[in-house]
């Protein structure tokens, strides 16, 4: 079963896909970065929360990359369905507390962060013409901004006012409502057709491998989604412990940094559509998270208010507005009918950088605090740019 519906029959409607896919990416990020919003409320290390991201894209890694082949099977919104239920479970475990419990709720997780992704491209991929799937994936890819910006808004004031429990609880609540929702509409774009030719290992990375252009889109990707990770993680602890912030101010700091990267994600699909070009898209994007990275990490605590505000807005709007372009290009580079494994292959090599950016963050901090893990992660997303821009002026000779 896979979200399409025959050529003889009217196309399924656009919209209630959108949302739903988009409403899928929110409570997947809601519950990714919860207990990052209320980690100094619930006495969550730097470590814990390293080892608890980790643990989540580790298993994403996995994950995603045969999510193509789970939604061949049995469709993106009962793949959204699943995904509600894997975060009640998860959000669940993290009540227990902290550790173990941590932990585990991460493994979880992972197993809806995987293939949400491919789930949504899929889907939409079937329902948008081309020349609009960089604007239309933008507006999915909102999904994850606004689980950040709701996160960072209602679930530190859960947290110092009742208990953190009383967050991941209304996390629950959302995936509750999330699976009925999906389930409902699952039947309107579900429907049998003939199995698809198996794809191993081997041929789902030549997916990737094969496509110099895909190639340097998952490389790139890689700083990138380390970067964005770490600054939806960490930012809480980030400016309580050296921007000398309460929680609740540091959790509208990140706010307005997920406000920004919603903006990004319709804007740079916006100018990605009128240029006509994505990769340049994301070359601007990857030296913009460089640049703020850089000036945070080294001068932050001797920014003003409003410096720090301004400088935390562009963070966001280039850090965390880079992913709709990213998966648009995917369905673009992609062959016919293959959207979905090429995406769950490429989020693969992105994954890479999830995993990798929090056991570095681990690391590093001891010895040179958070702001020195940022210097160093601006300079991988300055060289992931770099890649992008070698391989498209190679492209064009």
């Amino acid at each position: 079963m896979i979200d399409a519906k025959p050529e003889a029959a009217p196309a399924p409607p656009l919209w209630p896909a959108l949302v739903a896919m988009t409403a899928l990416q929110a409570l997947v990020s809601l519950a990714l970065f919860a207990p990052g919003t209320v980690a100094p409320r619930a006495g969550i290390s730097i470590e814990e929360l390293s080892l608890f991201s980790t643990a989540a894209f580790a298993i994403s890694l996995v994950s995603s990359f045969w999510g193509g082949t789970l939604v061949q099977k049995i469709g993106s919104l009962r793949v959204a369905a699943l995904c509600a239920v894997v975060v009640c479970v998860g959000m669940s475990m993290a009540t227990l507390g902290q550790g173990r419990a941590l932990l585990g709720a991460g493994l979880v997780l992972g197993l809806a962060a995987g293939p949400e992704t491919p789930a949504s491209a899929a889907l939409l991929g079937r329902l948008v013409p081309p020349e609009q799937r960089a604007m239309v994936f933008s507006i999915r890819q909102t999904g994850s901004q606004i689980g950040a910006v709701v996160g960072s808004l209602l679930l530190p004031p859960l947290a110092v006012g009742l208990a953190p429990s009383s967050a991941y609880a209304a996390v629950i609540i959302c995936a509750v409502i999330g699976f009925i929702s999906f389930e409902r509409l699952r039947p309107a774009y579900a429907v049998k057709l003939p199995p698809m030719p198996y794809l191993g290992l081997r041929q789902r990375l030549q997916l990737v491998s094969s496509d110099r252009r895909m190639a340097a889109l998952a490389v790139a990707s890689i700083p990138f989604s380390g970067m964005q990770v770490i600054l939806n993680t960490c930012y809480i602890s980030f400016g309580t412990s050296e921007l000398a912030l309460s929680h609740v101010e540091a959790g509208w700091l990140l706010a307005s940094a997920q406000g920004a990267g919603l903006i990004g994600r319709l804007g740079w699909g916006a100018v990605a559509t009128r240029l006509r070009s994505a990769r340049a898209v994301l070359v601007m994007a990857g030296a913009g998270m460089a640049v703020c990275a850089l000036l945070l990490g080294l001068w932050g605590p001797l920014l003003s208010g409003s410096i720090l505000v301004l400088l935390t807005f562009v963070f966001g709007l280039t850090a965390s507005g880079w992913n709709g372009v990213f998966i648009a290009e995917i369905a673009n580079l992609a062959k016919p009918g293959r959207v979905a494994e090429a995406t769950g292959a490429v989020l693969t090599t992105s994954f890479l950088g999830l995993v990798a950016a929090p056991l570095l963050v681990a690391v590093l901090t001891p010895r040179i605090g958070l702001g020195g893990s940022f210097v160093i992660l601006g300079l991988t997303a300055a060289a992931g740019a770099a890649v992008l821009l070698m391989e498209r002026s190679h492209a064009r000779n």
